[in-house]
């Protein structure tokens, strides 16, 4: 899978278990990191564990290899490495505390909403 077909996956897997707030940035020109960053916010524990199961999932589905997963066992903030893509899920007040977004705010924003259901 290319950059852009693995974003995709992460953003559908993530909104098929209702992920809310994703956002998309695109971080290969100012990042040796990733391509894309993906922050996404779950409304509970529980929820933010079962975003990074479905992300998990579909990547082994699709044979894509997980550099690591991280935060897993806390469910505030799972780092999720897919290499070219780094998926972020977090608590909604974990999410604002960090604010990414900000401090990312060089990258330009992915559209998504072809992926996601409203």
């Amino acid at each position: 899978m290319n950059s852009k077909e693995l974003l995709e996956m992460a953003v559908k897997a993530g909104d098929g278990r209702r992920a809310e707030d994703i956002t998309a940035l695109q971080v290969d020109e100012i990042s040796p990191m990733a391509d894309y960053f993906v922050i996404m916010t779950g409304g509970s524990d529980r929820q933010v564990q079962a975003i990074a199961n479905a992300i998990i999932e579909k990547a082994h589905e699709n044979g894509v290899n997980i550099g690591s997963v991280e935060g897993k066992n806390h469910a505030h903030w799972v780092l999720i490495d897919l290499g070219d893509v780094v998926v972020h899920v977090f608590r909604e007040e974990t999410r604002h505390f960090y604010n990414l977004e900000k401090l990312w705010s060089d990258a330009p924003i992915v559209n998504v909403n072809q992926w996601v259901n409203d």
